[in-house]
């Protein structure tokens, strides 16, 4: 009985580990939130300070304040802007290759909003650049909230998890994830142990399939 309490547990985790589900950020990995923010702050009279693009605080970036760096955000977060963001690099076409050659499907977990149309509207910008059927679930957080809840369901599950922030995949590394690590100006210095760090959606491909492109 013992050993076939160990071999269903092996075959629970092995399950979940050869799933096709691939877990990922939404800004600054699917979608350029970054030049889409900057622009909208530009258009409000607020210029980035000189190599801006290596800070990941918002304060900093522009010199303001964190309180009102934390508003800006949140404003723009939840303004119809939200709904036509870029996608970020080559994602679009990697994404679509990854869900429709190879099967997998995607779970997008994102420090947004918790407003219902702002959720919305990313579900509606996701849709929009990956079709209906590559994501399969969209968890909405607060604007910059940690992710640590809403990625423990996968504790030990060996998944993929796409992350720009470095925190993020570190975190995601610590449960027991596969974290890739997507480089910016902001994180370009970070070689993390057990993060593969990559520049496009080309490598991602890559490193998930095994293929090259």
């Amino acid at each position: 009985m013992l050993l076939l309490g160990i071999t269903k547990a092996l075959e629970r985790h092995f399950m979940k580990y050869n799933d096709k589900v691939i877990l990922t950020d939404a800004d600054g990995v699917l979608l350029n939130w970054e030049y889409a923010f900057c622009t909208w702050m530009e258009q409000h009279g607020y210029i980035q300070i000189e190599q801006g693009n290596h800070y990941y605080d918002i304060g900093e970036r522009f010199g303001i304040t964190r309180e009102e760096a934390i508003a800006k955000v949140l404003i723009f977060n939840e303004s119809a802007a939200i709904g036509f963001l870029p996608a970020l690099r080559d994602a679009m076409f990697y994404v679509k290759r990854l869900h429709e050659e190879h099967g997998y499907v995607f779970r997008c977990i994102t420090s947004l909003s918790l407003d219902p149309n702002a959720y919305k509207l990313r579900k509606m910008n996701l849709e929009k650049l990956f079709g209906e059927t590559a994501f399969e679930q969209l968890v909405c957080l607060d604007t910059g909230a940690d992710k640590d809840a809403a990625l423990e369901p996968y504790r030990n599950s060996g998944l993929y998890w796409i992350e720009d922030k470095v925190s993020n995949a570190v975190l995601g590394r610590e449960l027991g994830l596969r974290s890739i690590l997507v480089e910016h100006g902001f994180n370009m210095k970070e070689n993390i142990y057990g993060i593969k760090k990559v520049v496009n959606w080309k490598e991602i491909y890559e490193y998930i399939t095994g293929e090259a492109v």
